[in-house]
């Protein structure tokens, strides 16, 4: 079973399988903004689609607290353009510096 949650202290979402960390997202908050800089899922669980989990429910979280995203974790960034349903959580004036675009 995998669960995700917020680890504020140490600045990342985690996604736990059967109770073992497995990967992270690790990110900054300031003024409404959650910067996510890097995405990391332990080599012997990739494939397993687990980063998009992860992403998924990170994203749901900055939907929730109204929060602005900024991608500048690659992963983060194709998980986007790949599920336009949270493009709109990243600012339009900052898409295209993402090289996100509503088109795919």
């Amino acid at each position: 079973m995998t669960t995700v949650r917020d680890v504020p202290q140490r600045n990342r979402f985690e996604i736990d399988l059967d109770g073992e960390v497995v990967g992270f997202t690790q990110y900054q908050r300031a003024d409404g903004t959650i910067a996510f800089l890097h995405t990391e899922i332990d080599p012997v669980h990739e494939g397993a689609g687990l980063g998009g989990a992860l992403v998924a429910v990170a994203l749901d979280v900055a939907r929730q607290e109204g929060a602005r995203v900024l991608p500048f974790c690659p992963f983060v960034r194709s998980y986007l353009q790949h599920h336009l349903e949270h493009l709109d959580l990243v600012p339009e004036e900052r898409r295209t510096a993402f090289g996100l675009k509503a088109d795919g």
